[in-house]
């Protein structure tokens, strides 16, 4: 149980070249054959896990949920502390969360999600899958006292919606000071609305 078989082995590790390709040369100029010319392997190889292009970004897309749920790292899910919460919070507002997955990539396949139903249905599982997961944690941080919020789900969509908006107009600036002072900020607010005091936490060692 939890193996993957030698197909689904094999598909991940297409996908892992077809991102690489896509995001060195762009979507649009990444083609099957030169997926199949960088893994040194005949096309044919690649049809027979994925027959189109189009098949192949669904898996990529797929792909973008696996790494986007990497930023909780929960040791204990039945016991989620206020470390835990604290530490997903400045992770979501950092750049480990910005490098989870190429921002041009991203926004081509969002911009992809207006014309082909199938990749809206899959981005708006991607963006219901983190929201689910950080009001999840705030529930279980609400049940141990550690903090009161009153709607953990819209206080879970508020915090994504700074997130999103945070990375989608930090993308366009180049001063790195300016980047990373404007993320703090946002990630200021985002501890208003679970009523924490961050300046407060970072005093104190995160022991999970």
């Amino acid at each position: 149980m939890g193996r993957k078989s030698i197909k689904e082995a094999r598909q991940v590790e297409i996908i892992k070249v077809f991102y690489k390709v896509a995001k060195t040369e762009g979507y649009e100029n990444t083609s099957i054959a030169k997926i199949a010319k960088v893994m040194d392997i005949n096309p044919s190889l690649i049809i027979h896990y994925f027959e189109t292009k189009e098949d192949l970004t669904y898996g990529l897309i797929d792909y973008i949920l696996e790494r986007y749920l990497l930023i909780y790292t929960i040791k204990n899910k039945d016991g989620v502390t206020l470390s835990d919460l604290s530490k997903t919070i400045d992770m979501l507002f950092s750049k480990k969360w910005n490098l989870l997955f190429d921002d041009g990539l991203f926004y081509t396949f969002y911009a992809l999600a207006f014309r082909q139903k199938k990749i809206k249905a899959k981005y708006k599982t991607i963006l219901d899958s983190l929201r689910f997961a950080l009001a999840s944690m705030i529930e279980r941080c609400n049940e141990q006292d550690f903090i009161q919020v009153q709607d953990p789900k819209a206080a879970a969509d508020l915090i994504f919606v700074l997130v999103d908006g945070a990375y989608f107009y930090l993308s366009l600036e180049d001063d790195k000071k300016i980047y990373a002072e404007r993320l703090d900020y946002y990630k200021g607010k985002a501890y208003q609305i679970l009523g924490i005091n961050n300046l407060v936490l970072s005093d104190v060692p995160l022991s999970s």
